[in-house]
């Protein structure tokens, strides 16, 4: 169900013909109250698409009460037209649900520089309006994918209230923000301030901390919608916390689909003297070409490791740092430890610990092998 689990929502997600292959490209997730706040957090690459452009302005007054998201084309650098498709859709939106244009959302998805077609968007706009229903949330989620293996969705219920979302993502996964498309429903009962304060919090945590590739995207938007539908107002700190579940439950989901890998890493950092230098020493691992292709090839190369970690500016003594790679500390105060050959990297799961022992601060970045299949994928991906 995902964005439709929540009460307050009804979605749709149809073919409008913006992909060649035929299948669902366009959804549209809409609010239908009796609250509609909402915040969003956005790329922070200064590249950015027409539809960012547009949201960053619909969302300053916290009042949304649609998003449409298509893929199939990102609308990215391709100048006033497609500032215009963006303002196109979101009229075309306005018109079919009888609401302002202003408080519509827009997403894109695909490949950057080409236009959109505009009477296709239009002409999908009516579609998904008319195709609107309260467990639709599923072909919204379908709508969304690029290169995409399967849908991503989640749901979340505590006290009489419900959270869910849906996310697409599979490359130019690197933190800003957002890392993705993902939207996030709730019948929630609270105002747009606490809107904002939650997903931030939660993407700090989560999606902020997916770096798959190092590849940061002009398109990155996570957005929350509260229609109130439930009547309950919840403690904040527990609704952000169950957000921040539900958005690590996504950011997994990414992961695992990432263009081509064959390992999901998780690079954890601790005795850090502060958690910035935890995220810098776990985000430098994470986007080392080196180390990435020895997980690749199942090889516990923990050099690698140390060679990367010294680039950074983090406080901590290179020759007093130890590297566990899967349960296996191989490597102590800077020298060989266990025997490398006992570290099994023949199956999905890899975990990295990098002990600094240089304070008490922590911190987990998840990212994914490099592989041919990687290279392949991107070097054909505009053909």
């Amino acid at each position: 169900m995902s964005v439709t689990e929540p009460r307050g929502f009804t979605a749709a997600g149809v073919p409008a013909g913006l992909k060649h292959s035929g299948t669902r490209d366009l959804a549209l997730v809409v609010n239908t109250g009796p609250r509609n706040s909402a915040a969003a957090v956005f790329t922070s690459n200064r590249a950015v698409a027409n539809p960012i452009i547009w949201s960053r302005q619909v969302i300053l007054d916290g009042v949304v009460s649609a998003i449409v998201l298509n893929s199939g084309g990102a609308n990215c650098f391709t100048g006033e037209q497609g500032f215009q498709a963006t303002h196109a859709t979101a009229e075309a939106v306005g018109d079919a649900l009888h609401v302002s244009a202003s408080d519509v959302l827009v997403c894109s998805t695909g490949l950057i520089g080409e236009q959109l077609d505009v009477a296709k968007i239009q002409a999908g706009v009516e579609d998904a309006a008319d195709n609107l229903a309260s467990d639709g949330g599923g072909y919204a989620a379908e709508a969304i994918l690029t290169t995409d293996t399967h849908t991503k969705t989640a749901v979340r219920t505590r006290n009489g209230y419900s959270i869910g979302g849906m996310a697409k993502g599979a490359g130019m996964l690197a933190p800003g923000l957002a890392t993705m498309l993902v939207a996030i429903t709730t019948d929630a009962d609270l105002d747009a301030r606490a809107l904002d304060r939650a997903l931030r919090s939660a993407t700090r945590q989560t999606f902020d901390r997916l770096d798959s590739d190092g590849c940061m995207s002009t398109n990155d938007q996570v957005t929350l919608l509260a229609s109130g539908a439930s009547g309950v107002v919840p403690d904040e700190k527990e609704f952000t916390g169950l957000l921040t579940d539900l958005c690590h439950d996504l950011a997994g989901q990414l992961q695992r689909d990432a263009e081509g890998a064959s390992h999901d890493i998780a690079i954890t950092v601790t005795q850090a003297a502060s958690e910035d230098d935890a995220l810098e020493v776990a985000r430098s691992v994470a986007r080392n070409n080196l180390f990435k292709t020895a997980i690749f090839g199942n090889d516990p190369n923990w050099g690698r490791v140390l060679a990367a970690i010294g680039t950074t500016s983090a406080e901590f003594d290179p020759y007093n740092v130890d590297v566990s790679m899967n349960g296996v500390r191989v490597c102590h105060a800077g020298g060989p430890d266990e025997p490398r050959e006992r570290v099994d990297l023949t199956g999905r799961e890899c975990t990295v610990l990098i002990e600094l022992n240089a304070g008490a601060e922590s911190a987990t970045i998840l990212t994914n092998d490099l592989t041919h299949d990687y290279v392949h994928e991107n070097s054909a991906y505009s053909s």
